[in-house]
């Protein structure tokens, strides 16, 4: 009898602290930010900042990003990547995140890693703004890209559709010309 009311005990205590969870995701109070500030490679340019908003585990993820030192007139893919290790430079990033083991596409696929960006364009000042509402970029749980990083890369990411191995991995989009850690910000 006492283990009874034990167990009813406790999965009323679950119950509840669930239910407050799932109150709190609905109003908001969870929101998370993070932030990255992109550093440019040995002889070159580019820098930036990029911002992530999330309201809750479930919303979608804002990503908004800022960019200078760009060839002009020109895209350039971008990514989050595996690792946020830069010691080597933007080398130690590793590959592009993909926990769900898709092949490389474009940011509107629902089958694609979950590091793919698509492209920033540069004007012809050589500077970029990038704005994506995400459906798989998470700020939250085991999935979250927090201490990953993003990479900024030379050429035009062909969203897996060049017609060769390297596009289904990384869009054939060349070097890496910038990156930097995700971090959690303040709000």
């Amino acid at each position: 009898m006492a283990s009874k009311l034990l167990l009813a005990s406790a999965f009323t205590y679950l119950l509840n602290r669930d239910t407050s969870r799932t109150s709190e995701l609905a109003e908001g109070v969870l929101q998370r930010k993070a932030i990255c500030l992109l550093d440019s490679q040995p002889n070159e340019t580019a820098k930036g900042v990029v911002n992530f908003s999330q309201a809750g585990a479930f919303a979608l993820c804002e990503i908004n990003a800022t960019l200078t030192g760009l060839a002009p007139s020109k895209k350039h893919g971008f990514h989050i990547h595996q690792y946020g290790n830069l010691s080597q430079g933007c080398v130690t990033a590793g590959p592009h995140y993909n926990p769900f083991g898709h092949t490389h596409s474009g940011p509107k696929s629902v089958a694609r890693h979950v590091g793919d960006l698509g492209n920033v364009e540069s004007d012809a000042e050589g500077k970029a703004t990038y704005h994506l509402l995400d459906h798989q970029v998470n700020l939250y749980g085991p999935y979250s890209v927090v201490g990953r990083s993003v990479v900024l890369h030379r050429g035009e990411d062909d969203l897996g559709l060049g017609g060769n191995e390297e596009s289904l991995k990384t869009g054939n989009a060349g070097a890496r010309i910038a990156c930097g850690v995700i971090g959690l910000a303040m709000e």
